[in-house]
């Protein structure tokens, strides 16, 4: 069974970092394009940042709100992905999700198929 599980949430600060990661269990998923989105209360889930896979170049993208701050990175090798987050904002508070599928539309939530389950993260002012 494919899962995607995220950790390293938390509460910090506002102008503090933390580091997101995301273990799947399938190594197809090296192949995969993987993301991360996020949602807070009341709001739909929204794009944040997301890696293509070895079928293409790896490059990365980010939604203009978290770009200079996040940073996105994978570990085939241990089937990981990662996302640093410095300088946060109170405005970043949301549930955290990693995603994975094969997809051109990269900043859409439909063009992934596995999600993991959630990891908050809140920042305070």
């Amino acid at each position: 069974q494919v899962q995607l599980v995220e950790s390293g949430g938390g509460s910090v600060q506002a102008g503090g970092s933390l580091r997101l990661s995301c273990a799947y269990s399938a190594r197809t998923f090296s192949r995969f394009t993987l993301a991360w989105f996020r949602q807070a209360p009341g709001r739909e889930r929204e794009f944040v940042t997301r890696i293509w896979g070895t079928w293409s170049d790896g490059s990365t993208d980010y939604a203009d709100s978290v770009k200079g701050r996040f940073t996105i990175s994978r570990d085939n090798a241990k089937n990981t992905i990662y996302l640093q987050m410095n300088s946060l904002k109170p405005e970043d508070t949301a549930a955290y999700y990693c995603a994975a599928g094969i997809t051109n539309d990269g900043r859409s939530a439909s063009g992934y198929n596995y999600w993991g389950q959630g990891t908050q993260v809140t920042v305070s002012s």
